[in-house]
């Protein structure tokens, strides 16, 4: 039996590289990630040292083999794809692996069309909209404050309070404010240009919310005013995740696609595809190649050098297609649990006896 590697929780059965090495889409930039299965000792899967899966740092996932079946059950497509990876990209492969890998062809199941397909449909419809975070130079993630979402009531209308104040040649540092009772985030709003003025305004710059003035009780409100509290906080958390967002994004992803006056993750939509590609070849041939044929096409639609409306409808169009398919196909619902219930046994066998 070849020997097997000593992983940190127990004997490492099967390491590969994976992601775009594997899919044949590698560029100059793309990182290094690693995937494998490791076997725990009988007295830890029987105890709390158990553990069914950990990440050696970021580029590298190991999973206990009780869990890989697991997942690979579920028809889960980054599990799926390691019992077809590419032999050159395989570094460990041990006789317990063998055994899995043997009865990769009825890990392919109809649950496989949900999941493939169904993160490739997702992912697709997205690219449609413009409402995207990939938007970046557009006006809704400008910072906004409590006064872009004040408004003016006159005459049975309502207007922004900012242009409410500026057609009357008004500031809004010379307002108060004063709340009326029984009407939620309601203001009567009040103004006063004299020198002695001692009224707040409506917002200070380093505030989350509209403030209050003393006013005079011989004082006549110039209108009512709304704070739209809720707006302003779901702007508030919008901005949050979008500034998160551009820390953390790979700007090379982003790429302005042909046809289209939007700015596109380029990795992503290469992704929809393939996974869209794999879903119908497992309905049509019952089979999965994880080097991609078509790696060039699908460079090229990682580089923006395609139009998205064909990416788009060429892609509703297979959706279709794979749902007929799926309907007549042959394959079996989902995967017999005694098999995977044998196959963990038995990998834990010859791991044991080795």
């Amino acid at each position: 039996m070849e020997t097997t590697t000593t992983s940190r929780y127990g004997a490492l059965i099967f390491k590969a590289l994976v992601g775009s090495h594997s899919y044949g889409t590698a560029i100059e930039t793309s990182d290094h990630d690693y995937k494998g299965v490791y076997v725990q000792p009988d007295d830890d899967v029987l105890s709390f040292r158990y553990k069914e899966q950990y990440e050696e740092g970021k580029d590298e996932v190991y999973y206990e083999v009780r869990r890989f079946v697991q997942l690979l059950q579920s028809a889960n497509p980054t599990v799926l794809e390691l019992l077809f990876t590419p032999d050159d990209c395989i570094i460990t492969s041990a006789p317990p692996f063998a055994i899995i890998r043997q009865h990769r062809a009825a890990f392919l199941t109809k649950q496989c069309f949900a999941s493939f397909g169904g993160y490739a449909i997702a992912q697709i419809q997205k690219a449609k909209g413009l409402n995207k975070k990939m938007n970046w130079e557009g006006e809704r993630f400008q910072r906004k404050d409590p006064l872009d979402f004040c408004y003016a009531y006159e005459a049975g209308k309502t207007f922004p309070l900012s242009d409410f104040l500026r057609e009357r040649g008004l500031t809004q540092e010379r307002c108060g404010l004063v709340a009326l009772h029984h009407f939620e985030h309601c203001y009567a709003l009040y103004y006063d240009d004299s020198p002695e003025s001692v009224f707040r305004g409506v917002i200070a710059d380093d505030s989350n919310d509209v403030r209050l003035s003393s006013v005079p009780k011989d004082a006549s409100p110039l209108t009512i005013i709304n704070f739209n509290k809720s707006a302003y906080s779901h702007h508030c958390r919008q901005y949050r995740e979008y500034t998160t967002w551009l820390e953390e994004r790979n700007t090379q992803r982003y790429v302005d696609v042909q046809g289209h006056q939007q700015k596109i993750d380029g990795k992503n939509l290469l992704h929809c595809r393939r996974l869209l590609d794999m879903a119908l070849e497992i309905a049509q041939n019952g089979t999965l190649t994880v080097r991609r044929p078509n790696a060039h096409e699908l460079l090229r639609i990682r580089r923006g050098e395609v139009d998205l409306e064909q990416i788009i409808a060429q892609a509703e169009a297979d959706i279709a297609l794979l749902n007929t398919l799926a309907a007549a196909s042959t394959l079996p619902s989902a995967v017999d649990m005694s098999l995977c219930n044998d196959i963990v046994l038995e990998a834990r066998r010859m791991f044991r006896n080795a």
